[in-house]
């Protein structure tokens, strides 16, 4: 019986620096802003450094460093990015089933670092898009807790699938969505979210999904409480979290960091830490911690794994032990 098994993206990451990252201003980019090299040029790195990354492998990394027995479910291609993803759920204790494909590359991400707070990520989405329900062994999936970290491409048909499975099995379930899910809009998704235990959105994407402002927070949880029967939780970035359990709000800011390195894997780092803090506590206040803690730890180092907390690290390191929750009626 493992505590929770999750699915997801499981990427190849590389981190690229240069002083030769130049940015321009212009109506062009969607953003306002681009990246931009000298054409025809060769371009000097400062550093690289190879990591691996996707929300799947992400968020199973944090689950058994605080001790969960975890499993993973994903599809990397037969390769070097591969091998390296399987290797390190091997060294993380992450029971893995993993499908190799033969045709589609592992999923690669190119970060390009411009400053500490400015990147742009390049991205292959590969073989993570191609994930099938005869890949998933549901006859030794036995768990308690399943977490679905956004699926893209073909393997986004697979939600209703696991969500069914949870259900039957009386596997409570966590989901982050990913765009695709999220396009299918509040009514698109409203038999998923009756069953989910947890939602976790960021603010944009609360807002977006409720159809109101995102300073309108009270009424945005008002609305999603009546389609999700569990937690819903929206982070705000640098301005913390808040979290609905359908009859009170919980706020919370961050920790402060010691240093920012990169923010790549902070939302998987804050949910996966935050159901953590659920499946260990069984309450809302310790999980807010534990995820706003983990959150800020992974943000302190390059990579969106190299900072995770441990359970260790998290009981003993006083920097986490007090952190302000405001408790109000919704």
């Amino acid at each position: 019986m493992f505590d929770i098994i999750t699915f997801g993206s499981a990427t190849r990451d590389l981190f690229l620096k240069s002083k030769d990252f130049k940015t321009l201003k212009s109506k062009e980019f969607i953003t306002g802003q681009g990246l931009c090299f000298n054409l025809g040029s060769k371009i000097y790195l400062d550093d690289l450094f190879f990591a691996t990354g996707g929300g799947g492998t992400n968020t199973a990394a944090t689950f058994s460093g605080q001790g969960l027995k975890t499993a993973y479910v994903g599809r990397v291609g037969r390769d070097t990015g591969g091998r390296a993803i399987k290797e390190e759920l091997e060294e993380l204790g992450v029971k893995n089933f993993l499908i190799e494909d033969k045709i589609h590359k592992t999923a690669y991400s190119v970060v390009l670092s411009v400053s500490k707070k400015e990147r742009t990520i390049l991205v292959y989405p590969g073989a993570c898009h191609y994930l099938q329900e005869r890949d998933i062994p549901f006859n030794k999936i036995r768990a308690r807790w399943i977490y679905i970290a956004g699926l893209s491409g073909q393997s986004a048909k697979l939600l209703r699938s696991i969500i069914d499975f949870a259900k039957k099995n009386k596997i409570k379930v966590a989901l982050n969505p990913g765009a695709a899910q999220l396009a299918s809009g509040l009514n698109g998704l409203k038999n998923v979210l009756s069953t989910v235990d947890v939602l976790i959105l960021n603010q944009e994407e609360g807002a977006r999904l409720a159809n109101l402002s995102f300073k309108r927070e009270k009424e945005i949880f008002r609305k999603l409480d009546r389609y999700v029967k569990g937690i819903v939780v929206m982070t705000k970035g640098a301005k913390g979290v808040v979290v609905s359990d359908g009859k009170y709000v919980y706020s919370a800011g961050t920790f402060k960091e010691r240093r920012y390195i990169d923010r790549t894997g902070a939302g998987d780092a804050f949910g996966s830490g935050f159901v953590a803090g659920l499946i260990r506590f069984g309450k809302i206040e310790e999980a807010i911690r534990l995820g706003s803690a983990n959150g800020t730890a992974v943000v302190e180092e390059l990579g969106a794994k190299n900072g995770l907390l441990t359970r260790g690290r998290f009981e003993k390191e006083a920097r986490w032990k007090k952190f302000e929750i405001t408790k109000i009626k919704l």
